[in-house]
């Protein structure tokens, strides 16, 4: 199992947070208001614990699980506390009206987030397509994520498969940008093919 911390205490990071538990694996929850961080961590039970808002997180696997305008801000005042770690990048930089990405055409999030990470630190975009109303109903779905390092994409795919899901493998972190521009394909989807949240995007092998 894995060790995981979560920066973040929203709707995200409690679905996910939750899986993990169920998972068996250890957790740990961080956020800028140490009292939600600990009501977080309260609610979803087990050996969850808090940890302090810029100081060294427990976890090997550190999920940012914030609102895109914040991801790249907190990773560089992390800095150094960083180093080493798996960092993953969730969110969707979606315009204000969400039919498109509100970041330049040759970018990411996650890109920018290894620009301002330690060195030694990993990059793996994942979980971006996935809606939370979907994501903590536990059905089989399938986990996009994409990265440049294949060790953390390694670690990122047992941690995945802990929860239950699929971890499918996009390519490098270049692909991050197409992540982000599928989840505005999902949002449309919802507002108009499929006409609610309720669903997920898959990849399927004809039998």
């Amino acid at each position: 199992m894995s060790n995981i911390s979560i920066i973040g205490t929203g709707n995200m990071a409690r679905t996910i947070g939750a899986l993990a538990v169920a998972g068996g694996n250890t957790v740990e929850i961080i956020g800028r208001d140490q009292s939600k961080a600990a009501d977080l961590a309260k609610t979803l039970g087990g050996s969850t614990t808090t940890g302090e808002f810029g100081a060294v997180p427990a976890g090997d696997i550190v999920i940012v699980s914030l609102l895109y305008a914040n991801v790249v801000p907190v990773v560089t005042q992390y800095g150094d506390a960083l180093a080493g770690k798996v960092i993953v990048d969730i969110s969707n930089p979606f315009n204000s009206t969400a039919d498109g990405l509100a970041i330049p055409a040759d970018t990411s999030v996650a890109q920018e987030v290894a620009k301002a990470a330690p060195a030694s630190a990993s990059v793996v975009k994942a979980f971006n397509t996935i809606f939370g109303v979907v994501l903590e109903k536990g059905r089989p779905l399938d986990v996009f994520m994409a990265g440049d390092d294949t060790r953390a994409k390694a670690a990122m795919a047992e941690f995945i498969e802990s929860l239950g899901l699929r971890p499918l493998d996009v390519g490098g972190l270049n692909m991050a940008h197409w992540l982000e521009a599928t989840g505005l394909v999902v949002m449309g989807l919802a507002r108009h093919g499929v006409g609610n949240f309720d669903f997920a995007l898959g990849a399927a092998v004809p039998g």
